[in-house]
């Protein structure tokens, strides 16, 4: 058996502009860090030398390839030219459609199961490029590139998206203090309405030859520099406001992004301590992030009562083998 550990991801500042229709016409750039919520993808030898099983949300038994109806299972089990004998099984902390990237993690950690199947190395490029590959190239989704770099790396990153299509990844350093505080000062709540990201990328990537989309994202790309500059500094109350700054400008991109009810959580928040925040992810629902100061929490909990605060940490190690074993 062989199990990958692969983390979910946060975004700050920067989405959208790792998309095509952006950063082959201006460097793009986001702000992000892996979280400890992961996605665990299992293999081990299937009893049917000449099937292949997989365990998602359905189950599926298939003595061919091309029978699958998992795209990415699918596409990812051609790539590796495995035709049989083998059981995939994935397992999540956080349901798919919630902003996390869950869709680009699970991507990695099979690719990287699939590598250690075929006793094959794979660096963090390899796994974060090949599952690009597979979701961007081959099953044409419109997403960008930031999802499958935050996976397979880990980490606190500027993640760099440049006009010739490489991605270069810069860990950001934090004094542990900082670090402390800054984790201690973000407060995550689950607000439902699960999507599929796909409709409102399709849009803002559409929308991005728009003049003025596309200025709002230059914008966007400069604040990930500010925000940088202020975390090294210390200066954690400037990182709530350019957080705000981001997401006023975030709305502006495509018409799904927010909503009534999101926008009402939001003016809620900032009212009872929060000094910045944002949707995780393309729009729609998933998960809201603020950052209030520790000693103003309480108050806002309170008021953001009908929602699900959910814990989480920062984790550093990116996808990761955790089991490869014979039992």
């Amino acid at each position: 058996m062989i199990i990958t550990k692969t983390p979910f991801r946060i975004s700050f500042v920067g989405g959208g502009s790792d998309l095509e229709t952006f950063y082959s016409k201006s460097k793009g750039a986001v702000l992000s860090t892996s979280i400890n919520k992961y996605m665990y993808i299992s293999s081990h030898a299937f009893f049917e030398s000449d099937k292949i099983r997989t365990k998602y949300s359905q189950t599926e038994t298939v003595g061919n390839v091309e029978e699958l109806k998992h795209p990415i299972l699918k596409t990812a089990l051609k790539k590796f030219k495995i035709e049989g004998g083998l059981e995939i099984s994935s397992i999540a902390d956080i349901p798919g459609g919630t902003g996390m990237g869950s869709s680009s993690s699970f991507t990695v950690g099979l690719l990287h199961n699939l590598y250690a199947v075929t006793h094959r190395y794979a660096s963090k490029e390899a796994l974060a490029a090949g599952a690009c590959e597979i979701e961007i190239d081959l099953l044409q989704e419109p997403i960008g590139k930031q999802d499958q770099y935050a996976a397979a790396y880990g980490g606190l990153n500027v993640i760099e998206f440049h006009q010739n299509g490489l991605v270069s990844v810069s860990p950001v350093y934090l004094q542990k203090e900082t670090l402390h505080t800054l984790e201690q000062n973000l407060c995550l709540y689950y607000i439902g309405n699960q999507r599929s990201a796909s409709s409102i990328l399709s849009e803002q990537k559409k929308n991005t030859g728009e003049e003025d989309k596309f200025k709002t994202l230059q914008e966007m790309v400069k604040l990930v520099y500010q925000l940088r500059d202020v975390l090294m500094q210390g200066n954690l109350d400037d990182f709530g406001r350019l957080m705000h700054e981001n997401w006023a400008m975030k709305q502006r991109l495509a018409k799904g992004i927010s909503n009534p009810m999101i926008n009402a959580l939001y003016e809620t928040a900032l009212q009872n301590g929060a000094l910045g925040g944002k949707l995780l992810g393309a729009g729609g629902g998933g998960f809201m992030l603020f950052y209030c100061p520790w000693e103003k929490q309480k108050k806002l909990d309170e008021a953001l009562h009908k929602v699900r605060r959910f814990p989480f940490a920062f984790e550093q190690d990116g996808s990761k083998i955790i089991y490869y074993g014979n039992e």
